[in-house]
C-alpha cells in the first residue's frame, strides 16, 4: 500500500508534456513526491486506524465478556461458598469461630503468597510504616474480623441465601456515607433503592405479617452486624489498597484478625472428628469460597469496572439460595422470593 501510490505518481507524471525538459521533470518530481508520499501515508494511516478500532472493538468485547463471567463466576463461589459453610456447621457441627479462624489464617497465607509473586515491594514496605499498620490493625477487628464472624454467625441462625442478602444491605450503609461524605442528597432512584431495601428487610423479617418474625432475632442481630462491618469494608480500607494494593492489604488483614481471634479460639485444641468430604469443603472455603472468589472479583473489577463487578456479584444470593435448596432442602416462601429480589433491585438502582 505504501509504495503503490507514490509509484502511480511518477507514472503519471511521466506522462507529462515534452516541453518539459529533464531538470523540469526532475524538480517537478522532487517537489511533488513528498506531497504523494504524505497522501500515500495518510490514506495508509487511514485505514490502519480503521483496522485498529476494529481489531481494538473486537478486543473490549472479548475483554467485557471475560470480565462478566470472571464477576459472575466471584460471585457464584461466594454464594455456594455460603452454603458450604452452613452444611459444616449443622452437618459437621463445626464451631462458628474456629471456622472462622481457620478460614482467615489459610487465605491470610494465599493472599501474602500472591502479593509476594506481584507485589513484593509493597509486602515489605507497609511493615515499615507505623502509621499504616496501626491503621490496618483497626480495620483487621472493626472490618476483616466483625464481617467474617458476623457472616457466618447469620449463617448458622439462618441460612446462606438470607445472610447474603442481609449483607447487600450494606450498599445503603455506603450510600449513605457517600451522601453525607459529599454533602448530597440522595437521587431519585437512590431513594427508590432505599424504599426497596427497607420493604425487603421487612418482608424478609416478619414475611408480611408484622405479628410474628419470619427470621430468628439474633439471626437478624447479626446480619444487621454483617451489614454495618461489610460497610466498614468498602469504606475504610481504601487508602491502604490504593497505596500497597489489594493482596497485601487483605493478607496482612486477615492474618492479624485470625491471629487475634486464634488467641480466643485455640484452633490447635481443637481437631473436628469429620470425613473426607467434611475437609473438602473446609477447603473449598478457604482456597475458592474466600482466596478464589475475591481473586476473581478483583480480575472482573479490572475488566468491567467498579459498578458492572459489584451489580454481576449479585449472582452470589441467586446461586446461594440454589445451592441451599439442591445440597440442603431448604424452602423459600413467595415473600422470601420477593423480599430477595427487591433487595437485588436495590443494588442496581444503586450502584
Amino acid at each position: 500500500m505504501t509504495n503503490k501510490l507514490p509509484q502511480d505518481y511518477i507514472d503519471a507524471h511521466a506522462a507529462h508534456t515534452p516541453n518539459e525538459t529533464g531538470v523540469q521533470h526532475r524538480a517537478s518530481e522532487a517537489s511533488a513526491a513528498p506531497e504523494a508520499l504524505e497522501t500515500a501515508q495518510a490514506v495508509e494511516k487511514s485505514l490502519d486506524d480503521s483496522e485498529v478500532k476494529l481489531e481494538s472493538g473486537k478486543t473490549v468485547e472479548k475483554r467485557l465478556l471475560r470480565g462478566v463471567l470472571i464477576s459472575l463466576a466471584g460471585g457464584a463461589c461466594w454464594g455456594i461458598n455460603g452454603t458450604f459453610v452452613k452444611i459444616l456447621l449443622e452437618t459437621y457441627n463445626i464451631p462458628e469461630l474456629w471456622l472462622v479462624c481457620v478460614r482467615e489464617l489459610f487465605a491470610s497465607v494465599l493472599f501474602l503468597v500472591t502479593a509476594y509473586c506481584i507485589n513484593r515491594s509493597g509486602l515489605t514496605g507497609i511493615l515499615k510504616n507505623k502509621k499504616d499498620m496501626l491503621n490496618l490493625a483497626w480495620i483487621s477487628v472493626v472490618s476483616i474480623l466483625m464481617s467474617n464472624i458476623s457472616y457466618v454467625m447469620t449463617i448458622s441462625y439462618t441460612n446462606s441465601a438470607t445472610a447474603t442478602v442481609l449483607q447487600i444491605l450494606s450498599v445503603v450503609l455506603v450510600l449513605f456515607y457517600v451522601c453525607v461524605h459529599n454533602r448530597r442528597r440522595p437521587r431519585g432512584r437512590e431513594l427508590v433503592g432505599i424504599m426497596l431495601a427497607i420493604g425487603g428487610t421487612y418482608l424478609l423479617a416478619t414475611g408480611g405479617n408484622p405479628s410474628e418474625l419470619n427470621v430468628p432475632v439474633l439471626g437478624l442481630v447479626w446480619g444487621g452486624i454483617c451489614a454495618l462491618s461489610a460497610a466498614a469494608l468498602a469504606i475504610l480500607p481504601n487508602d491502604l489498597l490504593n497505596k500497597w494494593g489489594s493482596f497485601v492489604v487483605n493478607g496482612y488483614a486477615m492474618l492479624i484478625s485470625g491471629l487475634m481471634l486464634a488467641v480466643y479460639v485455640q484452633p490447635w485444641n481443637y481437631i473436628p472428628a469429620i470425613d473426607a468430604v467434611g475437609w473438602t469443603l473446609i477447603v473449598f472455603a478457604v482456597v475458592v469460597g474466600t482466596y478464589g472468589a475475591y481473586a476473581l472479583f478483583l480480575q472482573g473489577l479490572h475488566e468491567v469496572g467498579a459498578v458492572r463487578a459489584s451489580m454481576l456479584t449479585t449472582s452470589e444470593p441467586l446461586v446461594a439460595m440454589l445451592s441451599s435448596v439442591l445440597l440442603m432442602g431448604t424452602t423459600f416462601s413467595i415473600t422470601d422470593l420477593i423480599a430477595f429480589a427487591m433487595i437485588i433491585v436495590m443494588v442496581y438502582l444503586t450502584a
